[in-house]
């Protein structure tokens, strides 16, 4: 059976694609090219069929796509990117999930697809965690991953083609530790249910051949073993790490809006039988990759804490608000923190190119004054009082 894989060397691509291999498929990859999936790819060299190009390139997709019987699309734009890029996320989420739909439909025998979505298309859950297929999709506030990743599905659903939609969980990889200002996005009280990825890419590659799943949409989670809250599990990542419990105050992380929650996969785990790691397996993992790290982690705490924090909106939000609304009453301060938090990013480049202007000047100034030491007082006066401000 041929098989094309979008995304391979994504952190779900290679659980998926190291899957695919164990069951003798005929992978072809259709990744872009970049200096860090070219260094994947060679460990993959002679394995894998490699096609590189850009989901946005119909050309491209419909070159990768001739004589596949499977197309599994992970390739996508996903958070933090997304966010601030949310023209790219359109192009790469829908406009090259259409153009695989439509390269598909041009082949002369009709290739299946399996497409992963993501929870985030319920949006935040945290007032009725448990979250079932039926439920209305809901995105956060200024969610545009989500917004792509339902209008990928609608597309999809309305191709005519063969399918099965996969909405995935808070994936959770030993590979994947690092700590990204999306962290910071997500309430502590949030209701979070991991799945490893290594059982996502067990999931999907046993996907291709299951009889039962096709016109489905379904959750991929890793079961009630997996399950905690935010808070809990940054307090227990942290302690890992060497950091300890409660490394970050509370005002660093946002209050609503994210998503996440605990997902009813009752019906994909009858069929794929993937849910083989628990949260305690990976709480495991993660010390054995940590190693004797954590024990020199105190001496820096400090210096990584400072490092993170900048990382958050949040509580750079809340230092901005107390600099700014600090000498007003209470109600004059309800006022004005409504303005500043409608303004906040605005305010704040606005307050950088200040800072950059008033540099600007100062060397401008400097520089003027120090030419003017060999030169008659008159004309030093002169050149430092007409600075051109243009």
């Amino acid at each position: 059976m041929n098989i094309l894989l979008t995304g391979a060397f994504g952190n779900v691509g290679l659980s998926t694609l190291n899957e695919l291999l164990k069951l003798n498929y005929k992978i072809r990859v259709f990744e872009i090219k970049n200096r860090k999936n070219k260094k994947i790819a060679k460990t993959y060299k002679n394995r894998v069929e490699i096609l590189w190009g850009d989901l946005r390139d119909y050309r491209s997709v419909k070159k990768a796509i001739q004589n596949q019987d499977i197309i599994i699309h992970l390739g996508a734009i996903i958070p933090p990117l997304a966010d601030f890029n949310p023209k790219l996320a359109e192009q790469v989420n829908v406009g090259g999930t259409v153009n695989i739909i439509e390269a598909m439909k041009n082949q002369e025998k009709k290739p299946k697809i399996v497409f992963t979505s993501s929870i985030a298309v319920y949006g935040d859950r945290r007032e009725n965690p448990l979250i079932k297929i039926s439920d209305p999709l809901k995105p956060s506030k200024d969610d545009f991953y989500a917004l792509t990743k339902i209008s990928a599905e609608k597309a999809i659903r309305d191709s005519g083609l063969d399918f099965v939609i996969f909405r995935l969980s808070y994936i959770t990889s030993v590979e994947k530790l690092d700590m990204d200002p999306l962290m910071f996005h997500m309430p502590l009280d949030t209701s979070i249910e991991i799945c490893d990825t290594k059982d996502v890419g067990y999931a999907l590659a046993r996907a291709v051949e299951n009889k039962e799943i096709w016109g489905e949409t379904l959750h991929i989670a890793g079961g009630t073993k997996c399950r905690t809250s935010y808070k809990e599990y940054l307090n227990n990542m942290m302690e890992i790490f060497g950091l300890g419990k409660d490394f970050f105050p509370e005002v660093a992380f946002a209050k609503n809006d994210f998503h996440c929650g605990f997902m009813d996969t009752m019906q994909s785990q009858e069929k794929l039988n993937y849910q083989h790691h628990t949260l305690d397996d990976y709480y495991n993992e993660v010390r054995k990759k940590v190693g004797s790290k954590k024990y020199f982690m105190p001496l820096v705490r400090w210096m990584v804490k400072i490092h993170l924090l900048k990382k958050s909106d949040p509580y750079r939000r809340s230092r901005f608000f107390k600099r700014k609304s600090g000498t007003f009453s209470v109600s004059e301060n309800k006022f004005i923190r409504r303005i500043l938090s409608n303004n906040f990013r605005r305010i704040e480049a606005l307050e950088k190119e200040l800072a950059e202007i008033r540099a600007l000047i100062t060397n401008l100034g400097l520089k003027n004054l120090n030419e003017s030491i060999n030169e008659p007082s008159c004309v030093a006066d002169s050149k430092y009082y007409s600075i051109d401000m243009k």
